[in-house]
């Protein structure tokens, strides 16, 4: 077994809480989605901070350019961020995934007033805290965003390469599968946005995105074996966020 297989092996029972959990059979309505979305895309965007995180290491960015020596990794992030930052949305327009979200969260009347204002507070200069006490952000969501950028000043590429493959890009097709089975949303032209961004994660992560990163760990780790012991301890506690989100997502359906 290599240090791959082990570690997936060994995250099974997290990705299959994850997998089983009972925010999926949650969604039932279309302001079920839409308190979902509310909340997700928070996770959403901190993704993108994961991503150029990795493209800040492994490709150069600067001016005057020098080259890194790292041509496979450089070409791993490369071809994520060309997706991620700039795929074709459902009308063929170049868009970013977190565009896209936000386009669909329109669609389905979810209210995007807090992610917007937040993120003109980032853009302003203003730190997470600042930032969430703006618009009064849920406690478990800054907890955890601020893991993520936590991972991301952790200034280890292959953690961060970690939290990446596999709490967000090999998780995210079991992930989706569900949210479009348990959500009743299939014929509604309501999700038509929705259901296109949800389709297309699961197209690239599944078949492109996920093989890839997990070359890129490889490519990080080699055969040092302390950093496969971070890269299994940052996996592990990224899922274990993941699930404290879920929960708190669906608490807040329930409540509704």
């Amino acid at each position: 077994m290599n240090h791959i297989q082990s570690i997936e092996s060994k995250l099974e029972p997290l990705r299959n809480q994850l997998k089983s959990h009972p925010l999926y059979s949650t969604l039932s309505s279309i302001d079920d989605v839409a308190t979902f979305m509310e909340k997700h895309v928070f996770a959403v965007w901190d993704f993108m901070s994961l991503l150029k995180s990795l493209q800040n290491h492994l490709t150069n960015v600067n001016t005057p350019w020098t080259p890194k020596g790292k041509g496979p990794t450089a070409r791993f992030i490369n071809e994520i961020v060309m997706a991620e930052e700039s795929d074709v949305n459902e009308l063929g327009l170049a868009m970013s995934h977190y565009e896209m979200y936000i386009d669909a969260m329109i669609q389905v009347g979810a209210d995007t007033s807090d992610i917007n204002l937040f993120i003109k507070a980032i853009e302003k200069g203003d730190n997470l805290e600042d930032a969430s006490k703006k618009i009064k952000l849920d406690a478990p969501i800054l907890e955890f965003i601020k893991f993520t950028m936590d991972i991301v000043n952790s200034d280890k590429p292959h953690s961060i390469a970690s939290a990446f493959t596999f709490g967000r890009e090999d998780v995210i097709p079991d992930m989706f599968l569900e949210i479009i089975g348990q959500s009743k949303t299939n014929d509604d032209k309501t999700y038509s946005k929705l259901l296109y961004y949800l389709n297309r994660h699961i197209e690239l992560d599944g078949d492109e995105h996920g093989p890839i990163s997990l070359k890129m760990v490889e490519e990080l780790c080699g055969n040092d074996n302390l950093k496969w012991e971070d890269v299994l301890e940052t996996a592990t506690e990224a899922l274990k966020m993941r699930i404290k989100l879920w929960d708190h997502i669906t608490a807040c359906i329930l409540l509704n």
